[in-house]
């Protein structure tokens, strides 16, 4: 219905406002929308069923991730946003997780990735984020000067794709219809 759905978007934008201004992170409220519409857009454009497997689990677990730049520093274009893509491309190949997409804005970053249900979507945001402020620190002498971290420590994350969730609670209910007949 019309009004599951912006119910859905209100839930959306206050849940990226939350997760992100965790940190002391403001400023977002009037950019929680925008941040929505390209989530979805991604989402859409990115995100088809393909299961993966590995020796006991078949999945197709998408999520889109958004973290943060320290303060809200506009640090991340030209070639530290290149080193950046780089960089998380090489940690997503060594710990077998895929990345759909990735893109940066000024301050922050938004990721689409599947990832293993076993290795889970915080080790691989862990994994990236830290790897990525060692070395673009290490590259980078404007990162080190003007940041205590890069990164602020909390970040956004929603699963993608699937089935709406009115029709995941009309299967399972049809389910215990089946059991009685």
């Amino acid at each position: 219905s019309k009004q599951g759905e912006h119910s859905l978007l209100f839930a959306q934008t206050e849940c990226v406002d939350f997760c992100l201004a965790g940190d002391g992170i403001y400023g977002l409220a009037e950019s929680s929308y925008l941040c929505y519409t390209s989530y979805m857009k991604m989402t859409q454009r990115k995100t088809q069923t393909k299961f993966k497997s590995n020796r006991n689990v078949v999945y197709a677990c998408t999520y889109h991730v958004i973290w943060c730049v320290k303060y809200r520093r506009k640090f991340l274009h030209g070639k530290v946003e290149q080193r950046l893509k780089t960089i998380c491309t090489e940690v997503a190949r060594e710990w077998g997780f895929d990345i759909h997409e990735i893109e940066c804005d000024q301050d922050h970053v938004h990721i689409l990735l599947n990832v293993d249900p076993q290795f889970g979507a915080h080790k691989a945001v862990s994994k990236m984020k830290a790897r990525s402020s060692r070395i673009l620190r290490q590259e980078f002498q404007v990162l080190r000067s003007r940041l205590p971290t890069l990164w602020t420590n909390s970040y956004f994350v929603a699963t993608c794709g699937g089935a709406p969730l009115s029709v995941i609670k009309q299967y399972i209910e049809n389910q215990k219809l089946r059991g009685q007949t």
